[in-house]
């Protein structure tokens, strides 16, 4: 979707903030995600070298433990994004928004 590449071409900027090690995914690290994504609604993160996890999975668990959105996965790196409620409707993110196509008849 045109929303997915708009946030993908976002998050080339940015810099990687979660690191997910061989520890997992752990209650620390899903509230430093939350706070992350509530500051920030885009966030990068990396599978390490020693995680059990692969990037895919430990993408999906923390999209689920955050409420969040898988935006990509590529190799060990992964991003998410969740709309901010605590930040001011102009510093939000704005999605570009879907067209519609008229139905064919």
């Amino acid at each position: 979707s045109k929303q997915r590449a708009q946030l993908r071409g976002l998050a080339n900027s940015i810099d990687t903030i979660l690191h997910v090690g061989k520890d997992g995914i752990g209650d620390n690290l899903v509230k430093q995600a939350g706070d992350a994504l509530e500051a920030r609604e885009l966030i990068k993160g990396r599978a390490l070298e020693n995680s059990l996890l692969s990037a895919r999975e430990a993408a999906e668990a923390l999209a689920q433990a955050t409420r969040s959105q898988v935006v990509q996965v590529i190799g060990t790196k992964f991003v998410l994004y969740r709309e901010s409620h605590s930040k001011p409707k102009d510093q939000r993110i704005q999605l570009v928004r879907e067209r519609k196509k008229p139905s064919e008849i």
